[in-house]
């Protein structure tokens, strides 16, 4: 990469704005949704939606809850045409819907586009035609004159077929390549089609300002926003659209500054699929505003089902990065991010609050997601927090913090020396194995307590080995009197530390689970036990520390 200077900037900044937009702090209402997801993302697929993939995306789209959607170019293909058709003799268009359609300035066109459209209630007739430099210049090789009369000649067709039109017809033009065109010549453009369509405040237009390539920061295309609002005539009869695409991985940041800067209304895609790197993604433009307290009056609340939709009909892949919809975007990997969003969801328990838990900009559970299978993802980088929290949450194991700290190594070894990611049930069994009712070499046959002074007495049968021995023992409870004859009978010493229980919820038997840590020669081992009898799970537990000890 050492040829840069054969670079420079192919964007013209607006003069004389004066930057209101950024006094603002956020968008305070939602835009004018259009998808185009039935036209720019399906021209950019590698094969093409079929008629029926078209359709069932269609009322994908209608239950979302557009009410407006480009549903194709119907003089390109024979199928665009078709879908069209289909849509409006079969009476598939909810009456709170409008189709949008899209055609270049030529009469073949525009006459076979309102033919397509013959019969439905309400439609948004698109008009464009390329005004950027590069494209005057390098692929029609005309003037800015010439330029202006081929929009003036679609706009002036565009009165002559709606007139014999039924329904109601909306005219959207978009000045194509905007971004590449001088701001002066825009709303040049512009305005001489708004005076051919004459709109008013109850029959407005629609003037679009593509991104058609990304070519400037996002605060350059808000300044170009800006610019057109305060240019372009009867601004009050007039709705401004916004187009952006996806070249410098700005889409997002350029449709957000540009509904700052004036923009009424926004066209992109599901995932932001389009040409090249794609158009804007609706669903992350939704949810961020979704998630600062503002209705996006879409219905995203099963992000699942919609992927689903999506993969099947376009045959595309959602990036499991992909901000809210991605596989991993609500997975926690790393151990300080699992600890934190473990104690931020326990902090809420019980609490009436606005959302706060760290790391997790949503619900995801307002997204169709669920906790348990995505927030905490298990493999070396996790952490004890995590690990301990899926235990809790899923298998209803509350472990001591040292005992979760102690699992918490025992499995992200695990799961580095296997270089793979754990399930949460594979968490769970690998805990059950290594740390839950283990009775070998050491057993406990059989312990009958009585009270005495000075604590309890018990009568142990203990079993090590082949070796069954008969013990009676004292202690300063139960516990501590059977370890007292499992040292007896095993000839080791330790040290008991620790012990805790709690009922196992959830379960359909009642069980209880207790948790036993022990110490000798500097190390600390521990062990849980399960049984429906309290004292019969602490003992199970006091064994399992003691045996994992002893096979170390």
């Amino acid at each position: 990469m050492k040829n840069c200077k054969k670079y420079s900037k192919q964007f013209f900044a607006p003069s004389g704005v004066t930057m209101d937009w950024v006094k603002k702090e956020s968008i305070e209402k939602p835009p004018i949704w259009c998808s185009v997801d039935l036209r720019d993302g399906n021209q950019a697929l590698i094969i093409p939606m079929s008629l029926e993939e078209k359709l069932e995306f269609f009322k994908l789209l209608c239950k979302v809850g557009f009410k407006e959607i480009e549903i194709g170019f119907p003089a390109a293909s024979e199928t665009e045409y078709e879908f069209c058709r289909k849509l409006i003799e079969e009476n598939l268009i909810p009456d709170d819907v409008t189709i949008q359609v899209l055609t270049q300035s030529r009469e073949h066109i525009i006459a076979k586009t309102f033919e397509a459209i013959d019969g439905a209630k309400h439609a948004v007739v698109h008009l464009y035609n390329s005004t950027s430099v590069a494209q005057r210049e390098q692929v029609f090789k005309k003037s800015k004159k010439e330029i202006i009369e081929i929009a003036k000649f679609g706009a002036e067709l565009c009165n002559k077929y709606k007139a014999k039109a039924k329904g109601k017809i909306t005219f959207e033009y978009s000045p194509e390549s905007f971004t590449g065109t001088e701001p002066e010549f825009a709303a040049e453009i512009c305005n001489e089609v708004i005076s051919i369509w004459q709109p008013t405040p109850d029959n407005k237009v629609i003037i679009n300002l593509p991104v058609t390539v990304s070519h400037s920061m996002p605060h350059v295309y808000a300044n170009q926003v800006e610019y057109m609002c305060k240019n372009l005539k009867n601004r009050e009869s007039l709705i401004i659209s916004l187009h952006p695409h996806n070249d410098r991985g700005c889409a997002v940041a350029d449709s957000e500054m540009g509904l700052l800067a004036g923009g009424d209304r926004i066209e992109g895609t599901l995932f932001g699929n389009g040409e090249r790197t794609g158009n804007v993604d609706i669903i992350t433009l939704a949810l961020n505003m979704y998630s600062q307290g503002i209705d996006p009056q879409l219905d995203f609340s099963n992000l699942p089902e919609i992927t689903e939709v999506y993969e099947k009909v376009t045959r595309m892949h959602v990036y499991e990065r992909q901000p809210y919809s991605g596989q991993l975007v609500f997975a926690a990997f790393s151990g300080s991010h699992q600890d934190a969003i473990a104690k931020g969801m326990r902090y809420r328990q019980d609490r009436e609050r606005v959302w706060d838990v760290p790391y997790l900009p949503i619900d995801p559970t307002d997204v169709g997601r669920v906790y348990e299978a995505d927030v905490i993802r298990i493999n070396s980088q996790s952490g004890k927090g995590g690990i301990g929290y899926i235990l809790e949450t899923q298998f209803n194991h509350i472990l001591p913090p040292k005992m979760r700290e102690a699992f918490g190594y025992h499995i992200k070894s695990i799961s580095d020396h296997e270089h793979r990611e754990l399930q949460p049930k594979e968490v769970y069994d690998i805990f059950v194995r290594d740390f839950v009712n283990i009775d070998t070499p050491v057993s406990v046959e059989k312990a009958v307590f009585s009270k005495i002074e000075e604590g309890r007495m018990a009568e142990c049968e203990i079993k090590y080995g082949d070796k069954i021995t008969m013990l009676t023992t004292q202690g300063n409870g139960r516990l501590d009197a059977v370890s007292n004859a499992i040292k007896q009978a095993t000839g080791v010493d330790y040290q008991l530390e620790n012990y805790t229980q709690h009922a196992l919820e959830g379960k359909t038997t009642s069980e209880a689970a207790s948790y036993v840590s022990i110490s000798a020669n500097g190390k600390t081992y521990y062990g849980t036990g399960i049984d429906s009898d309290i004292i019969t799970s602490s003992i199970k537990a006091l064994l399992s520390a003691v045996n994992i000890m002893l096979t170390k």
